[in-house]
């Protein structure tokens, strides 16, 4: 059996077998699903990166509004561009442990309220300036200043001070926080020369790949850059294409026009699986696919309307028939077992037709129809699981009406803007950011208008608490109040499921984002 592994790990560190291949072939050995898996990565990595090659990706989220401005990103093609030409101070890896990207290291003081990194030396931007600590300095003040409106805005809230001193950025902050440096991780943070301040929208960052061609809605292209001062990112090139129709998408994945897809529909995965030359991966995470509504617009600014809706939701009904199994029942919180200070004894809320007709009544709603707004790029099924909701509502008299929109525009003109529609967030590694990025009264992506004096009390107290188990109870706390308050309702945590080329090597789940958490370009290659 020895002998056999061994040819099949060499056969699969050069590429000549798929990742499916070699699990069917190890498991015919007795070899355990996880076991193979681990063994096929190892074996992959052993072989070393090959570099060259043009890589390209199939992605939803792709409009015509988007913009290279980093504060501005929102959608999945915004998210992948800043990771092509851009890069933050440090990052957070598939294990959720912080990894040092332009600071060298990190210091803090003892009681965690200033914090120092040190740049690297020698960084060039693609416009041929030096990366300077002052470079981060107006970085993190552009996306501190209210004007930028910028999706970093609510975890910059916290920062009392920054400095540049030779290579050193250092922040001081208002309270203690345990997390700053995965807040610093963040895809908006991308480090700008002079932060953007003059032209924030050119996307000339210090990322291994600079920008050839952006065309908003079509196609961003991108090559590799001579002046990187990494060693990741082999590709010569990449190129992410705006493909928002699912179909069109895996289309493209099946004829070899892309490498990588996102978002592949959890109804087809299986067969698509079965394809010759693709493998779907999937990864779970913090992701969560939700209906959002704006707790201080009529008639959501009732809560006795919003607990209506929330018990009218069948969840294990969208987890089956909307994600055929690739994800989890959610409970109205932004916050699941992917992060380490979940509490497991927070009550699930149940879907209750009773109670739901219950609450409809005591809120003394009008009886005329609630708008929700929807389209197929809020997230895989979107359509199918309103409907869902829809008949679901309806048994427990609530007139749920749905108001199907276009996708292109769909997260500049409604997201955010309309009081209630599907959406979805990719999570964040700690409920720190989570919270700071979404929930905070003063946050800019504060999608929910939840804005709860006491619950952003809670938030900084449980920024300053060192003590794990005392954090814990105060993000159950927070998560309690969301739940029972909030304008969120969440049926369904979401696996990442993602459609790639069995000609790509390197692959990794990292449940910080879609295609490995952003990274794909950077630590993938051609077998």
């Amino acid at each position: 059996m020895t002998n056999e592994l061994d040819y099949l790990k060499r056969r699969a560190g050069q590429g000549k077998l798929s990742r499916r291949e070699f699990l069917g072939k190890t498991s015919a050995l007795g070899v355990s699903a996880a076991a193979a898996g681990t063994m096929f990565a190892t074996a992959v990595h052993a072989e070393g990166p090959k570099k060259g090659g043009d890589f390209k990706i199939g992605s939803v989220g792709g409009e015509s509004t988007n913009s290279l401005d980093p504060a501005a990103a929102a959608s999945q093609v915004p998210y992948h561009n800043n990771y092509q030409w851009g890069d933050t101070l440090v990052g957070v890896d598939g294990s959720g442990a912080v990894t040092n990207i332009l600071a060298e290291s990190i210091e803090s003081s003892a009681d965690a309220k200033t914090w120092m990194f040190n740049i690297r030396k020698d960084v060039e931007f693609h416009n041929g300036k030096t990366l300077t600590a002052e470079d981060v300095v107006k970085t993190m003040e552009r996306h501190s200043n209210e004007d930028s409106k910028s999706g970093a805005l609510g975890i910059m809230k916290g920062i009392e001070s920054m400095k540049a001193e030779g290579d050193v950025f250092s922040v001081t902050l208002k309270d203690a926080n345990a997390d700053l440096p995965y807040l610093m991780a963040d895809y908006h943070l991308m480090i700008q020369p002079n932060g953007g301040m003059d032209a924030p929208d050119t996307g000339v960052g210090t990322g291994p790949y600079k920008m050839e061609v952006n065309e908003p809605g079509v196609r961003h292209v991108y090559s590799k850059f001579d002046g990187y001062w990494g060693s990741d990112a082999h590709f010569d090139s990449v190129e992410i294409i705006a493909i928002n129709d699912s179909t069109a998408r895996t289309a493209a994945l099946q004829s070899g026009q892309v490498h990588a897809v996102n978002r592949v529909e959890p109804k087809v995965a299986g067969l698509l699986d079965r394809a010759p030359n693709i493998n779907v991966m999937s990864t779970a995470g913090p992701g969560h696919y939700v209906f959002i509504m704006h707790a201080d617009t009529a008639p959501f600014d009732n809560n006795e309307l919003r607990l209506a809706l929330k018990h009218a939701i069948n969840r294990e009904e969208m987890v089956d028939k909307i994600l055929r199994g690739y994800g989890s029942v959610g409970n109205d919180m932004p916050i699941n077992a992917a992060y380490p200070l979940f509490d497991t004894g927070i009550e699930q809320r149940a879907f209750d037709l009773a109670k739901a007709a219950e609450h409809y009544k005591a809120s003394g709603h009008d009886g005329s129809p609630i708008i929700l707004r929807v389209a197929d790029g809020a997230f895989p099924g979107a359509v199918d699981a309103a409907a869902l909701f829809q008949q679901t509502a309806a048994a427990a008299g609530i007139p749920l009406e749905i108001k199907r929109e276009p996708n292109d525009g769909y997260w500049s003109e409604v997201w955010n803007k309309q009081p209630f529609c599907a959406s979805y967030w990719g999570g964040r590694p700690v409920q720190d950011q989570m919270y700071s990025t979404a929930y905070l009264s003063t946050a800019d992506w504060n999608d929910t208008r939840f804005k709860n004096a006491e619950f952003d009390a809670l938030l900084i107290q449980a920024r300053a608490e060192l003590d794990g188990d005392k954090r814990k109870a105060l993000y159950s706390q927070m998560g309690t109040m969301v739940r029972d308050e909030g304008g969120l309702i969440c049926p369904m945590f979401n696996d990442f499921v993602e459609g790639v080329s069995t000609s790509v090597a390197g692959w990794n789940g990292n449940p910080n984002g879609d295609l490995m958490g952003g990274q794909m370009t950077r630590q993938c290659w051609f077998a």
